[in-house]
């Protein structure tokens, strides 16, 4: 996952408040991962509005879901999806 945002009083300050948490943010993407979902794109779309509700400072958002051993019928290591916010 990458983000983009003004970090420049974070980075002068070292104040956690004034930048992305991530611990609060793999604890909400832990959540979503554990709804059901068919599809991999809805629950990437899920976390990319909880990172826009929960933190309003992110400009921008990309993340990457991968699925790994689907069952696609052959051998396959893992099928991705990459989305961007919007």
């Amino acid at each position: 996952m990458s983000n983009s945002g003004d970090t420049q009083e974070a980075e002068v300050t070292d104040n956690l408040a004034k930048t992305v948490n991530y611990q609060a943010v793999y604890g909400f993407v832990a959540k979503e991962m554990a709804v059901k979902s068919h599809l991999l794109e809805n629950v990437a779309r899920r976390i990319l509005k909880r990172i826009a509700r929960e933190f309003p400072q992110i400009t921008a958002s990309r993340i990457k879901i991968s699925k790994m051993n689907p069952p696609v019928g052959g051998k396959v290591e893992k099928v991705s999806i990459e989305l961007n916010s919007h």
